[in-house]
């Protein structure tokens, strides 16, 4: 069902129908514009109420029929709203739930608006890329007011209706149930003439150039490489300055122009990406879940702390375990700390500290764990550690809780081996600080049940994470991905860079941190000691040796204020090392390399495409599923420029024939064999095709 029309008494009333959030999609739109006209052509009904089945009026434009035909297909939106503003019966819209991006500008098009309290309302185009192209920036700031309005069109943020009471935006706050309070609404509206339409409205600012010339400002020192904040302030200073058809024809030629930017594909790329994660094809959405009403950490260090904040801030009751008081005391002082900083931003209430500190309880004993319906392993990174681990848990763990192993690149059908249940056995490879980063890498062993799958992906919703599915391989998608990385930076630096330059320019790219940086913060020790056993499993890969030179000063990166960089007591800014880079040019010399002047551009292109060509890898062994999955794991976990929509993403705007030329250019330098091509670029690239 999309839109259905019934009548009460004098009142029709038109029904949005199309879960989960009654998107506009074309049924939707047509049976609206089909209601009004009905109602137009009974002379006994006086008035015409809109509103929305389930959970909200409407939550805008239908994501199913992005990119389709039926997306621009008439009646289009621009066509609804002409036809609810131009009914010569008055139209009401009843208001609850949702009311954003289409669904808001529908509501605006309407002759008068109701409300509850509760609803949220928002034009949020600007999260991806875009801005409203039907009427919202031309009608919000009528009846909000030039700031109010503004504000909420280049934020995107949601507002809730009482907060919005007392505005034009609507006629009355109705209490009690909507459907009854906008019947009683429209009858005592129904003989008014004339109807009032927004568009009619003036907006009356005392100089309204100064305070648009203040925001311009003020939205390109915070939009960085985003364009559509700026064009926001151009459309709304159109709903000021001109009449209003100039003004919304003037809307659609940027909102068409919005939609050509690769930033804004790159946007709602990510958008659909994240949405597409949690699908698995063999995993129907009926799948039955686990109930997690508790859940066990063990190892209360900096991951395992971090991992049970998440279940605490979710309601989730924790416990963490250690092996001696001292490191557990230690953990839950941690935890705490980290709750009184959020609460010193006032980010978090005294009753929601209190709330979540108490569900966190610390042990010492593995027995106490039995009972939760999760355990997550936060401990070392070594297999002979991980095993301990595991048959204790086995041991002692309720039958049907999920064992989950926090490891980042060990294999998890070894660990679930050593257990006699490998179906509980998953991978959840949390990103530090884990309390922050939003990526949960969820990683799939050979024999792990469907349940337990569905059931982890479920959970990292709840704790507000983005779950992307990986296959079991050394480093899963993100950290195999990442070394091929950090390799070419090693390279580069042999070959004639310094650390800050390599930085620099990835960052300038748009990366949250560059790979020398990353290091440091992260603990170069780390590094070192996956290296040392890729040295004698993978002994035809090479590695540049001076982060080896490096680890042997003892220069482990931040926490010894001393690494790629040096640092100063408690100032985690990196000051370039002397001492480092005279190390860094010996070696060059040690080896007989001429070092040369390297652009910024083959920096780029050299950790970019290293990206790029193990995921290309990844996706063809099927580790991971689909090319959007890599783009959010490097999206969400990594710092990925979300402008350019991930590593996958940005090849294909690249061109993947020009970055296979790249790389070929590449490969008659050192360390030919780091520029193999993965069989499925090269077939890509040979086809004219893209990996999305």
């Amino acid at each position: 069902m999309s839109a259905s029309y019934q009548e009460h008494g004098e009142i029709a009333v038109i029904t949005l129908d199309n879960p989960p959030v009654n998107g506009l999609g074309h049924a939707t739109r047509s049976g609206i514009v089909d209601g009004v006209q009905r109602a137009l052509g009974n002379n006994a009904i006086k008035a015409i109420v809109l509103i929305g089945a389930g959970k909200g009026f409407s939550g805008g434009a239908d994501i199913r029929e992005f990119n389709s035909p039926k997306a621009m297909q008439e009646p289009s939106l621009h066509t609804v709203i002409r036809v609810v503003e131009g009914s010569d019966k008055p139209v009401v819209a009843a208001i609850h739930g949702v009311a954003m991006g289409g669904g808001l500008e529908l509501a605006l098009g309407c002759h008068y608006r109701v409300a509850i309290a509760g609803a949220q309302i928002a034009l949020p185009e600007v999260k991806i890329g875009i801005l409203p192209g039907a009427g919202g920036t031309q009608r919000l700031p009528r009846v909000l007011g030039l700031e109010a309005g503004l504000n909420m069109i280049v934020s995107g943020a949601a507002v809730m209706s009482e907060k919005l009471a007392g505005t034009k935006l609507f006629d009355q706050m109705i209490e009690g149930e909507l459907l009854q309070g906008a019947l009683n609404f429209a009858k005592g509206i129904a003989a008014q003439r004339p109807l009032p339409k927004v568009r009619d409205i003036r907006i009356d600012y005392p100089n309204a150039d100064g305070y648009l010339q203040f925001a311009r400002n003020t939205v390109r020192a915070v939009a960085g490489p985003f364009p559509a904040p700026l064009k926001c302030v151009d459309a709304v200073a159109a709903a000021v300055k001109r009449p209003f058809d100039e003004g919304i024809k003037y809307e659609r030629d940027l909102f068409l122009e919005l939609v050509q930017t690769t930033e804004s594909k790159a946007l709602r790329h990510a958008f659909f990406a994240e949405r597409a994660a949690s699908k698995i094809p063999d995993v129907p959405a009926e799948t039955p879940i686990r109930p997690i009403q508790s859940a066990a950490v063990i190892g209360a260090g900096t991951m395992g702390a971090g991992i049970a904040m998440n279940f605490a801030n979710a309601g989730i009751p924790v416990k963490l375990l250690e092996m001696k008081q001292e490191a557990l005391d230690k953990g839950l002082a941690t935890l705490r700390k980290n709750y009184e900083n959020t609460m010193k931003k006032g980010k978090l209430s005294q009753e929601q500290f209190d709330k979540r500190v108490a569900l966190i309880s610390g042990t010492l004993a593995y027995e106490d764990l039995a009972q939760a319906d999760i355990v997550i392993e936060a401990v070392f990174e070594d297999m002979g550690v991980k095993e301990a681990v595991f048959k204790q848990l086995d041991a002692v763990m309720k039958p049907g809780a999920i064992l989950a192993s926090n490891t980042s690149t060990l294999d998890v059908d070894k660990i679930a081996a050593f257990t006699k249940r490998p179906q509980d056995v998953i991978g959840t490879h949390f990103f530090s600080p884990a309390n922050v980063m939003k990526l949960l890498e969820i990683v799939r062993g050979e024999k792990t049940a469907k349940d337990v799958l569905a059931t982890t992906l479920a959970l990292a919703k709840k704790i507000r994470k983005t779950g992307v599915v990986s296959g079991v391989c050394d480093g899963f998608i993100g950290n195999r991905m990442i070394e091929q990385y950090i390799r070419q930076a090693g390279f580069l630096v042999e070959e004639g860079c310094l650390p800050a330059q390599v930085d620099k320019a990835i960052e300038k790219f748009g990366f949250a941190m560059g790979p020398f940086r990353m290091s440091d913060l992260a603990g170069n020790d780390i590094g070192w000691y996956i290296r040392k056993r890729r040295y004698v499993e993978k002994p035809e890969v090479t590695y540049s040796k001076v982060a080896d030179l490096l680890c042997e000063k003892g220069r482990f990166g931040q926490k010894t204020s001393a690494g790629w960089y040096d640092y100063k007591a408690g100032d985690r800014k990196p000051h370039p090392s002397d001492e480092v880079n005279q190390m860094i040019i010996a070696h060059s010399a040690e080896l007989g390399i001429e070092r040369r002047k390297i652009s910024d551009q083959e920096i780029i292109d050299r950790l970019v495409y290293a990206l790029v060509n193990e995921g290309a890898l990844i996706l063809e062994e099927g580790i991971a599923m689909r090319a959007s999955d890599i783009d959010m794991v490097y999206l969400t976990g990594y710092g990925f420029p979300l402008f350019r929509g991930g590593p996958m993403f940005y090849a294909d705007t690249v061109g993947l024939s020009n970055v296979l030329m790249s790389m070929q250019k590449f490969a008659k330098g050192r360390h030919a064999e780091a520029w193999k091509p993965a069989p499925l670029l090269e077939k890509l690239a040979g086809e004219g095709k893209n990996f999305s």
